[in-house]
């Protein structure tokens, strides 16, 4: 087995050849990169290895810029700091991740999925498929990259509040203009409409439950039965305006991500 190692930090790159060595014995290092500027020059100029090893913060960027100058034909474990709950659900695809630290178990099923998927007459299918989820993983975790974390939200004057996404209960609508309720009980006026909010803001943190509202959990006081089997929401911070209604068509899924792990 021909391995590429693509990572920045020493310490890890130490970490994963003495992994390496003790899961098999047999593989073969062919190169340890740090940057990706380095890694699409060795990916022109040499053979794809069998298996990449790629951290996805590099030390001169973000290591989905590889793909855009380089068609990487061979399987990739991921390894990153990502949240476990944001990628759980891609540990039954073909194509792996490990969280740092890195744990010897976590590698050891990551090589054994990767040997499950070794290039056989019997296997194209698998192959075709392992390449079809490299891609929707890759997608998958560029959204997650560019979900916003921060606001810089004009004030009083010429100066910009900087406000992290964890401080802000709910996102609203009030005369027309979105607001933004703090965990304090003020609010602020955001100058992105709510669509745009939903889609820049990470889905397992927010959920749009009507044109009107855009909550977190931590907005929410407690949860009323309503009428025709929707859902009323009592918020922690709650405005002057009606409070927030659950649609039934959107019942079941509010539930849901409600009660599902947060990030």
């Amino acid at each position: 087995m021909k391995v590429l190692i693509i990572e920045d930090e020493k310490a890890a790159v130490r970490n994963l050849l003495s992994l390496l060595n003790s899961v098999d014995h047999e593989a073969e290092v062919i190169g340890t990169i740090d940057n990706i500027a380095d890694c699409i020059d060795w990916l022109k100029l040499n053979t794809m290895p069998n298996l990449i090893f790629m951290d996805i913060h590099l030390a001169d960027g973000s290591a989905f810029e590889i793909f855009e100058h380089i068609n990487i034909t061979c399987p990739i474990i991921f390894t990153t700091a990502y949240d476990e709950y944001a990628l759980r659900a891609f540990k039954v695809n073909s194509i792996d991740y490990l969280l740092k630290p890195i744990s010897q178990e976590d590698f050891e099923r990551a090589i054994n999925k990767w040997k499950s998927f070794k290039i056989t007459t019997a296997s194209t299918d698998k192959l075709n498929t392992s390449s079809q989820e490299l891609s929707w993983l890759m997608r998958k975790l560029k959204l997650q990259e560019n979900y916003k974390t921060h606001f810089l939200i004009p004030t009083q004057g010429d100066k910009l509040l900087p406000i992290p996404i964890n401080e802000i209960h709910y996102f609203y609508i009030k005369d027309g203009q979105v607001k933004a309720m703090m965990s304090d009980g003020k609010s602020h006026s955001i100058t992105q409409n709510l669509d745009e909010l939903t889609t820049s803001i990470d889905p397992t943190l927010f959920f749009r439950v009507n044109r009107q509202y855009l909550l977190s959990r931590e907005s929410i006081r407690d949860i009323s039965l309503w009428f025709n089997s929707r859902l009323s929401i009592n918020l922690k911070h709650p405005t002057a305006d009606e409070k927030p209604i659950v649609s039934k068509s959107k019942v079941a899924e509010f539930k849901e991500w409600f009660s599902r792990k947060k990030s």
